[in-house]
């Protein structure tokens, strides 16, 4: 083992850090990405240029961007995460001003080439910025009430924003991941266990505002939370996604009815079926079988992520691993919470398999920051 480390170290500064990376880590996020190009495909019954191959270009861009951000020393990224969150708190406000409207929701700013969604930028700036925060506070100040409203201030403004778009989902998931990555970093369980409280105080207020003048979220958000609480109230209107949802997994049973040959995603019953509901046609064509090695993918990331971050005597570098860790987690665990029928349909999409480009890019970004922290930390000599 000396030996090879002996050799390594002789290698130019530039190929060492190509070999430093977390190459299981770059293995696992293609095959992820592999299985949205394969469904995506099969969504658009078998055509690639309509969602697969430009995916394909995102995914190859966001390698590209990976890789660059990964050769970068992280005390880099440390010293303009400041800025980078500062950054992404601006385009959420350009977006109140001229952010362009999809659906009922103004949640993007046209770049031209692109749709740019600033919440999944601020996803990660959040994170950045907490991580740096608590790698610059004392340990024994970490728990201080005072201490403790700054990282509270730092993810409720964003939080606010993206909830006025509205877009309840990434709203949930800014105050989960900024909440973990606390945790994480020692925030006494008191401080968890009083949000626990509140937001118990927040949903009765929250349905104590329905019908009224302060009414605290839109219609169409009480109609996704009535239909998640009895979707058969109403199966042709609000409770139709979620149906045709449920129909598409218990038809799949085991191994499913192959490539291209559910009949819920190709009889175009199953609505957003190349993005929020992706994980249903994978699941009817490919069963219980391909929705668990998917999962089990997931669940390798995490894996990886988490012995990178334990392995890190960088705090920023181990914060931001775990904290990227988590967002990817809470990001596939409430896409497929949400299609099951466990949790309300919040417009959450799959990691590196519903079709868009912003999410991506942002998430393989994330990676290289990842990656930053695995191959800058401290190693032996």
């Amino acid at each position: 083992m000396s030996y090879l480390v002996n050799q390594v170290q002789t290698v130019p500064t530039g190929l060492r850090k190509v070999l430093y990376l977390n190459w299981a880590l770059v293995l696992l996020l293609t095959a992820v990405a592999c299985v949205g190009f394969l469904m995506l495909t099969s969504v658009a019954g078998g055509e690639t240029s309509r969602w697969a191959e430009p995916q394909m270009k995102r995914f190859a861009l966001g390698l590209v961007v990976m890789m660059i951000i990964a050769m970068i020393p992280i005390w880099f990224w440390r010293s303009v995460s400041g800025l980078a969150y500062l950054g992404a708190l601006g385009l959420l406000l350009l977006v109140e001003l001229f952010g362009v409207v999809g659906m009922g929701a103004q949640r993007w700013i046209d770049l031209g080439f692109m749709r740019l969604q600033p919440s999944e930028v601020m996803k990660i700036t959040l994170v950045m910025v907490l991580a740096a925060y608590y790698d610059w506070l004392p340990l024994q100040k970490v728990s201080r009430p005072l201490w403790v409203i700054p990282p509270v201030l730092l993810t409720l403004v964003p939080t606010a924003l993206v909830l006025k778009q509205p877009d309840l989902g990434t709203s949930i998931l800014l105050v989960a991941g900024g909440g973990i990555v606390m945790f994480c970093a020692g925030v006494s369980w008191w401080y968890f266990i009083a949000v626990a409280a509140a937001g118990g105080a927040l949903i009765y207020t929250v349905f104590a505002s329905r019908g009224t003048d302060w009414q605290l979220l839109k219609d169409y958000q009480f109609r996704r939370i009535d239909t998640f609480l009895d979707p058969a109230t109403d199966p042709l209107g609000a409770g139709y996604h979620i149906t045709q949802s449920k129909i598409a997994l218990g038809s799949g049973g085991w191994t499913g009815k192959g490539f291209m040959q559910g009949t819920q995603s190709r009889l175009n019953f199953l609505p957003e079926k190349h993005t929020d509901f992706i994980f249903t046609t994978l699941a009817e064509e490919f069963g219980f079988i391909g929705g668990i090695s998917l999962l089990a993918l997931y669940g390798l990331i995490i894996f990886f992520c988490v012995v990178s971050a334990v392995q890190n005597k960088d705090r920023f570098g181990s914060l931001l691993t775990l904290g990227i860790a988590a967002t990817l987690f809470l990001f596939f665990a409430v896409n497929m919470s949400m299609v099951m029928g466990l949790a309300p349909v919040v417009g959450v999409p799959l990691p590196l398999v519903s079709y868009g480009g912003s999410a991506m890019l942002v998430l393989l970004a994330a990676f290289g920051l990842v990656q930053s922290a695995h191959v800058h930390r401290a190693r032996s000599r």
